[in-house]
């Protein structure tokens, strides 16, 4: 059969999201009542392999996990890819043969929160807390750090990076912001955010990961390996490091330096570099291979069996019950704009920046 878009590594409730959100925009009118569509658990891939002959549309959707043809991208009319991520990094390379589009809204609260999560047990030193309470252990314990006042930063203020400087200004912090967008998104939040440097953010007592990901040398928004061991240790000893965005940007190889050498007081994670490899190291399906292998799994183990105060999440920032469905309709949002647009392209694509 012959579809007119596919939807893959759609898990969970977003599987059934989908199926609703689109059987009410064709009641709406606002989809074709005949469009076909596919919707599967499985990355492009595992698909492919069992079912080579089904003609591709010309309109994929999918997450990070799938790798469409070359030849499917070169050949015919001029391909759409719908990324169901708040990152687009990994159809970046594409946006000069494809029309490419992300999701922007869809978790910007459920990462947020969750940055504020993070910060909250590592500043709270959670987990020597909780280890003391089966003896009620009082006395020999580290001060948690009060949020009131502290100088907080957040690395990359887009839609994810804006909501979490609100909630970290609603806290009582000192809160500020960096971002090579700063002249464009001064215009945008005017005095709502206060911009420093990256050379004036190493007295934060806290910084806050929230960049979207450029793995691209020649881009201006290129971060991989942003934060390095050698920057982190400019900053005051007792620094909090919470990462929500990706791992490629803040290596836990670098991290490990910097926890190493005494200067961080506490670590939260959502996501990790190379998350493939470092899955099949905690499954036991192979042994660890790289640096940020080591450290992330001495991270994760140090999270579990709480003899440090790290804190970690296996990539789950954007799975809060509001963003499952949020996800979903978003999705559809830009289905519409490209069946408005005569299948040619979506209203908001790549490059979002220029």
């Amino acid at each position: 059969m012959k579809y007119d878009i596919l939807f893959f590594e759609a898990l969970g409730e977003e599987n059934a999201h989908i199926h609703e959100a689109i059987a009410e925009s064709k009641a709406a009118g606002n989809l074709p009542a005949d469009m076909t569509y596919f919707v599967t658990t499985e990355n492009f891939q595992e698909w492919r392999a069992k079912n080579p002959d089904v003609e591709l549309p010309n309109i994929i959707s999918t997450k990070t996990h799938s790798r469409l043809p070359e030849s499917w991208l070169n050949e015919g009319e001029k391909k759409s890819l719908l990324s169901r991520s708040a990152g687009y990094d990994h159809f970046e390379h594409l946006a000069n043969i494809a029309n490419v589009t992300s999701l922007r809204r869809y978790c910007v609260n459920a990462v947020a929160e969750t940055a504020i999560k993070l910060m909250m047990c590592a500043c709270g030193n959670l987990n020597q807390y909780t280890a003391n309470t089966p003896s009620f252990e009082r006395n020999n314990c580290v001060s948690f750090k009060e949020l009131t006042g502290l100088k907080v930063t957040v690395f990359g203020v887009g839609n994810i990076g804006r909501r979490i400087y609100e909630l970290c200004k609603g806290m009582g912090t000192d809160v500020r912001a960096v971002d090579v967008r700063e002249k464009e998104l001064s215009a945008v939040y005017g005095d709502e955010v206060r911009f420093i440097s990256k050379e004036q953010a190493i007295d934060s007592d806290v910084v806050i990961c929230a960049m979207n990901y450029t793995a691209f040398p020649e881009s201006r928004f290129y971060n991989k390996s942003y934060f390095t061991a050698e920057y982190l240790s400019k900053f005051p000893e007792g620094l909090v490091f919470v990462n929500v965005t990706r791992g490629e940007i803040a290596p836990e190889g670098e991290l490990l330096k910097v926890w190493e050498n005494g200067n961080l007081f506490g670590i939260g994670l959502d996501v990790f570099s190379g998350e493939a490899g470092l899955t099949k190291v905690l499954r036991g399906e192979k042994e660890p291979e790289t640096e940020n292998e080591k450290a992330g799994a001495f991270f994760i183990r140090s999270a579990i069996d709480r003899t440090a105060n790290i804190y970690v999440q296996p990539h789950q920032a954007f799975n809060s019950d509001v963003a499952a469905l949020c996800k979903a309709e978003e999705t559809i949002r830009h289905l519409e704009a490209y069946y408005r647009n005569g299948q040619k392209c979506f209203d908001s694509q790549l490059p979002y920046y220029l």
